[in-house]
């Protein structure tokens, strides 16, 4: 099924994937297409607050890339299992560079004049291209590596994409600040190129091609079935969606920031970078250190010590506290996704990866979205403490939930799955 290079075949097996060729190139393509998508998604917001001074034309952005995004979806896994992958990731990319060349030329007002219009019409685009981003890494990734390399690959590839969530806003608004915001969205365009030539450049195989093709809403259907009827998966799944909708507490950092740790605007790069950075730690841990037993156990102990740590940040006064709560947090965050990754790669057999990562993506791709204006709800409910204590708790239900109803994600063992 796979076709690593030979240096990435020795010892058992433990070698690290980097030597293998395939892999740093697809890890290469996860990153660009990341950064890319991230450094436009900071500079499209300050160009919607610069062009409308209104903050609910912010709110917009968001909606108008997830409902896209979820339309989109399922279609691209049908098409990632039908057709060849690296073909449908490079379209995907170019999809990708074009979005900020529109955004490019409303910032340059040619020939656009106000191009709010445009500006939406760019960030729909993003959600559509968007959708096949994780099928096409996902379907590739098995490609690549030898299934016993799956565990240490998916800890890379956490890390790969934590960097880019990290590095991509922060690259944006120094691009901004550096040159405005052409320069930002050139620079965009140029991550997603690349990823292109990336792509093109390994030398994995496709799957043979289907001689009879499973109509495209029976193959979605099959694909949902496949999800729906493995209680490992579905329950891996239901339980990262359901902490990150009911953990959504950095989606209120700024008015944390302003009204319970009274500190500056600086603060929210701390707030925000801490969390991606514990994740790209233990990424690190986990990439040399790969799990295997009483893996189910430890994903469960992760989410509740993720709930834990949103408690803890609603009740936290202190700015550098709050800190480590969050860094705690995206350790525990990266855990449950480097656990959850290797579920879905272990689980999926290789005609249905682009249909499961799609179902995967919109599980979990768009929950932070919704969690924000979930967490955003609440808050004008409840209050900023409360909000963001109660959906700790909540977090901690679902917690008890999963392990109940799922003894078989309880009792999990990852050598079961090879």
């Amino acid at each position: 099924m796979s076709e690593p290079d030979p240096a990435a075949d020795d010892h058992e097996g433990r070698t690290a994937p980097l030597r293998n060729r395939n892999f740093r190139m697809l890890l290469g393509y996860r990153l660009l297409s990341i950064l890319s998508y991230q450094t436009v998604a900071v500079t499209v917001g300050w160009h919607v607050y610069e062009l409308t001074r209104d903050p609910w034309m912010l709110g917009l952005i968001g909606l108008t890339e997830v409902l896209p995004y979820f339309c989109v979806a399922p279609f691209a896994g049908y098409l990632v299992d039908h057709l060849p992958r690296r073909k449908l990731g490079a379209a995907a990319c170019i999809g990708l560079a074009i979005t900020p060349l529109l955004l490019m030329s409303v910032a340059l007002q040619w020939p656009f004049r106000s191009g709010i219009g445009a500006i939406y019409t760019a960030i729909a685009l993003t959600g559509c291209v968007r959708a096949f981003l994780g099928p096409v890494y996902h379907a590739l990734f098995a490609r690549a590596l030898p299934r016993r390399q799956f565990v240490a690959g998916a800890s890379l590839g956490s890390i790969a994409f934590q960097m880019a969530m990290v590095v991509g806003p922060a690259l944006g608004g120094m691009l901004i600040a550096v040159g405005g915001k052409p320069l930002a969205y050139g620079v965009a365009t140029s991550f997603a190129l690349i990823a292109v030539a990336l792509l093109s450049r390994m030398g994995v195989t496709e799957p043979a091609p289907v001689l009879q093709r499973t109509p495209i809403f029976a193959g979605i259907a099959e694909g949902a079935r496949f999800v729906l009827g493995h209680q490992v998966l579905l329950s891996a799944l239901a339980l990262d969606m359901f902490a990150v909708l009911f953990g959504g507490a950095i989606s209120l950092a700024p008015a944390f920031i302003r009204d319970i740790l009274h500190a500056g605007p600086e603060a929210l790069g701390l707030l925000r970078a801490s969390p991606a950075l514990g994740a790209v730690l233990v990424g690190v841990w986990l990439a040399r250190h790969p799990l295997q037993r009483d893996a189910g156990r430890t994903l469960l102990l992760a989410v509740a010590g993720f709930g834990l740590c949103m408690i803890g940040f609603g009740l936290s006064r202190w700015l550098w506290l709050s800190a480590l709560i969050l860094l705690l947090s995206g350790i525990c965050d990266g855990i449950s996704m480097v656990i959850r990754s290797t579920i879905m790669q272990l689980s999926t057999p290789d005609e249905m990866r682009g249909r499961v990562s799609s179902i995967n993506g919109l599980f979990v791709g768009s929950s932070n979205e919704i969690g924000a204006f979930y967490a955003g709800s609440m808050a004008r409910l409840l209050g900023l403490v409360p909000a963001v204590v109660l959906g700790g708790f909540a977090t901690l239900g679902v917690v008890a939930t999963t392990a109940w109803k799922a003894p078989r994600l309880r009792r999990l063992d990852l050598r079961e799955l090879h």
